[in-house]
């Protein structure tokens, strides 16, 4: 009579080929002596309007009994439930949002790196196509994917497909793209401070936020360490100020921290770079106290760009 609901995002297959054979160790049958449910979570870290509640959730059950089961049981807490066709249709559907988010933020990343090459402002041009009412999603470049979602779990459909021969190509590329942005990132660094007739190594570079997304403290991911690795390699002398953060350590290295006072911040360093676009960031603040801006989530789009430069 018990019920068990997978939630960990995985590859399809998982709640009946992995999860089903352990808990029929026991003796019992699902289907006849428990329920066994898949119900991917949907948790949005420091969403102010969507929560729990107010966000459908999808069952799929190992039998229809099973996913009526789950389906009661969610339906105490949150206002709409979903009830797919099996486990594995539920498992893919977390699969596919994933994947749709990790395949076009590589799209605009990677028109982030020729855009610049062209002269093209692609943070004004995806403002532009946004205004269309149908057909369209805005998505925007950064320094690299993180949290514990967009970065991993297209790689367990990923997995999933290579078990049939083939490779999943659009999710492999796209992992490629992303992946080399923190690298990109430090090489448009060093440009700028060229232009500014300044090398990199012993430069004073100050990082702006070390989480994943703004507004939260979860560093899972974060581009952030693999761009101060590379600047560390390359000579730099970092500083990190995060109001979300204490303290940072990249491969076991402190990363001193730049202080609660962000002007002082900005104002001694050479370069500052905006890898977490918390609110505490203010563009005329970052604008009006930087000697030198990279700001590669768009604090500062749309405002006079003497100091400022955009990824």
């Amino acid at each position: 009579g018990m019920l068990v609901v997978l939630e960990s995002t995985t590859y399809p297959g998982t709640t009946d080929e992995v999860v089903r054979p352990i808990l029929e160790q026991s003796g019992l049958t699902a289907g006849h002596d428990f329920h066994l449910a898949f119900s991917p979570e949907r948790i949005d870290p420091g969403n102010p309007v969507y929560g729990v509640r107010n966000t459908p959730k999808i069952v799929g059950g190992h039998t229809p009994a099973c996913a009526s089961a789950a389906a009661a049981f969610y339906g105490k807490f949150v206002d709409t439930v979903v009830q797919a066709k099996g486990t594995r249709e539920a498992e893919m559907a977390k699969l596919l949002e994933n994947t749709y988010r990790h395949v076009n933020i590589a799209l605009v990343n990677e028109m982030a790196i020729f855009c610049n090459e062209l002269d093209i402002d692609l943070w004004d041009a995806i403002d532009c196509a946004a205004t269309k009412p149908f057909g369209f999603q805005a998505f925007h470049p950064g320094p690299g994917v993180g949290g514990h979602c967009i970065p991993i779990d297209p790689n367990y459909l990923s997995y999933k497909v290579r078990s049939l021969g083939y490779p999943f190509r659009f999710v492999e590329l796209a992992q490629e793209i992303n992946d080399r942005m923190p690298r990109y990132v430090v090489e448009r660094t060093q440009q700028l401070l060229n232009q500014q007739g300044k090398a990199l190594k012993n430069a004073n570079i100050l990082i702006l936020g070390v989480t994943y997304k703004p507004n939260i403290a979860d560093q899972r991911e974060s581009p952030a360490r693999p761009v101060a690795r590379r600047l560390q390699r390359l000579g730099a002398n970092l500083t990190y100020h995060d109001p979300y953060v204490a303290s940072w350590d990249v491969d076991g290295v402190e990363i001193p921290n730049g202080g609660t006072d962000l002007v002082k911040a900005l104002r001694g360093a050479d370069l500052a770079i905006v890898l977490a676009d918390h609110s505490v960031y203010e563009a005329d603040t970052l604008r009006e106290h930087a000697q030198l801006l990279f700001d590669t989530r768009g604090r500062t789009r749309g405002l006079p760009l003497e100091n400022v430069e955009l990824l």
